[in-house]
């Protein structure tokens, strides 16, 4: 009987032979010329993408840049403003614009460049590039200007441009992860329109004069960000640990992975209701079970291998702002913590700062096919950024009559870490990768 359109095989002696020997020599030959058409279209792929301009070959390299060097503008300009208030009317008002730009303007938009890089690796399918990566980061940066700007434009406009960008990131990031089936990444996805649908709301905040509402959406967006960290975190940091020192690497506990995300799932429900609406009884509990979860994950990575690479202990002691954060936040909740802004900057200046400059100067090395290396002078930033954090989580705690000059100095801190990013770094991102590869 024929075999998947092979010849027939005879019954007796050598004339089998030969016909096996035949039919194994045309499926060589098959095989041969599947194999030469492969590297013929990975050969046109590769000169494709070298055409591009670098900067836009991978998401990470625009929005990275951006992302960046907006936050050492935006840090600039808030701090400024702190120290020596003067008349501006950005949309929604300055204190609201500092907590929405630094959240949707830079943390956005460094989630947004990791994410669409990571995910080209994770399904093999090829990433956001050329045209379409132009688009989303103009779609970004037109977000940025307007909302800066917001009295000179139409609020119609406004609140479409910031809206589309991660519209567009999480059209762009389920693509690849549904194409392949690669279900286990899906959650992305949500996380990422969960981030667009806390940005309307907070737009919506502002437009009908609901400060309360504007406020939670920045609270709730706090906390999902947070959860991307603690879940991007949890797969990263103890890789990058074991791999990099030898130590053994602990597989993961199934249930306080679980008990890790859903607790902070949780407290983003608790913050976009408001802190103060929901009862103690709840959030302090909750608060205290999510940071001992958060803060045994931490204890099992491998933190006391790392202080000899920057490249570690840079997101070890970033991760660990983020259990201080939730404690801080239990205290608050039991009335301990006058303001709810101490646990808040554990996040945001800890926890999401100090994670985004000790990723993305890793990543940036990576992708642009340099050795894990970093600059000499990335360590002033990571010693800036975290002393910076410290700075503004303690000094308004604890010393309230300093708390101006504390939080001035926290973003001139902030401004120095990430201008020595971009001014290391920048280069990298604008330019081919150094092995000559696509990317």
């Amino acid at each position: 009987m024929p075999y998947y359109g092979a010849p027939d095989v005879v019954q007796f002696g050598s004339a089998q032979i030969r016909l096996a020997v035949i039919y194994a020599g045309n499926l060589r030959q098959t095989y041969r010329r599947t194999l030469q058409d492969y590297c013929v279209l990975n050969i046109d792929d590769n000169r494709v993408a070298l055409t591009i301009v670098p900067i836009l070959r991978l998401a990470f390299r625009p929005l990275f840049l951006g992302g960046t060097l907006f936050s050492v503008i935006a840090m600039s300009w808030w701090t400024y403003f702190w120290l020596n208030p003067f008349a501006w009317e950005p949309h929604g008002g300055a204190i609201w614009w500092h907590g929405h730009e630094m959240l949707f303007g830079f943390g956005s938009a460094i989630v947004v460049g990791f994410l669409l890089t990571a995910v080209q690796t994770w399904t093999g399918v090829i990433g956001l590039r050329g045209k379409l990566l132009a688009v989303l980061f103009t779609s970004w940066l037109l977000g940025r200007l307007l909302v800066a700007f917001g009295s000179f434009f139409p609020v119609w406009m406004i609140v479409g441009a910031d809206l589309s960008f991660l519209l567009f990131a999480a059209i762009a990031m389920a693509y690849p992860v549904i194409k392949v089936k690669q279900w286990r990444n899906l959650m992305f996805v949500p996380m990422l329109f969960a981030l667009a649908l806390l940005n309307g709301a907070g737009h919506w905040g502002v437009l009908n004069n609901r400060p309360d509402l504007a406020l939670q959406s920045l609270h709730g967006a706090v906390m999902l960000i947070t959860l991307i960290i603690i879940v991007v975190g949890g797969r990263v940091i103890p890789f990058f640990t074991a791999n990099s020192t030898g130590c053994e690497r602990l597989l993961p506990l199934q249930w306080l992975e679980a008990l890790s995300v859903i607790t902070v799932i949780m407290l983003t429900a608790v913050a976009l209701v408001g802190y103060g609406k929901v009862p103690a009884a709840i959030t302090v509990p909750l608060c205290v079970i999510a940071a001992l979860a958060n803060g045994w994950r931490f204890l099992r990575w491998g933190y006391q291998y790392s202080w000899r690479t920057p490249l570690l202990w840079s997101l070890h002691l970033a991760y660990a702002f983020i259990p201080l954060g939730l404690l801080a936040l239990a205290f608050h909740s039991a009335g301990y913590l006058a303001s709810v802004s101490t646990a808040l900057h554990c996040f945001t200046a800890g926890a999401v700062g100090g994670m985004i400059l000790a990723m993305i100067s890793r990543v940036t090395l990576g992708h642009t096919g340099r050795p894990l290396n970093p600059p000499r002078a990335i360590v002033p930033a990571y010693i800036c950024i975290l002393t910076g954090a410290g700075l503004r989580v303690v000094v308004p705690t604890g010393w309230p009559e300093y708390s101006q000059w504390g939080v001035g100095i926290a973003g001139l801190l902030w401004v120095l870490a990430y201008g020595i990013y971009c001014v290391y770094y920048g280069p990298m991102l604008v330019t081919e990768r150094a092995d000559g590869r696509p990317g």
